[in-house]
């Protein structure tokens, strides 16, 4: 007997979450980078996702 995994694999059914799919991922990550550029310090906080963080000496 198939279970419900095995009939969805076998139709040929995509279960892959949109998130993994690379031109919906670019969209998320610029509307991120706008948000962030809209916050206060929002220039700090986008330089410290694309380079690390910031450490002080």
């Amino acid at each position: 007997m198939a279970t419900l995994a095995d009939k969805a694999i076998l139709s040929g059914a995509d279960t892959r979450p949109p998130m993994l799919e690379k031109d919906m991922y670019d969209s998320r990550k610029s509307k991120m980078e706008l948000y962030m550029m809209n916050r206060q310090h929002g220039r700090m906080i986008l330089e410290s996702v694309e380079n690390g963080p910031l450490i002080w000496p």
